[in-house]
């Protein structure tokens, strides 16, 4: 049977293992209070999707939506002032 891929052992894709960068792991650090809270938006979604929505819920799920336009905005605002640019 053939191999379908094959890489030469000087490929620079062998250099490649796995982990993520120190660049890629300062953007995730960036990024995680707006991944929490469209995680935590997502939760709320999730549990009102077989039931009535009462007044508590919606707004509950309200404050939730609030929290993630807020971490999105914090995030523009930071990656607009580590760029040295205006968002």
């Amino acid at each position: 049977m053939k191999s379908i891929i094959t890489l030469p052992a000087t490929s620079a894709g062998l250099a490649f293992d796995g982990e993520p960068s120190d660049a890629e792991l300062d953007a995730i650090e960036l990024e995680m209070p707006l991944i929490v809270a469209e995680v935590d938006l997502l939760d709320v979604e999730i549990a009102l999707l077989d039931r009535p929505v009462t007044d508590l819920d919606a707004q509950r799920l309200r404050r939730h939506r609030r929290r993630v336009l807020a971490a999105r905005r914090d995030l523009t605002n930071r990656t607009a002032a580590r760029s040295g640019g205006a968002a």
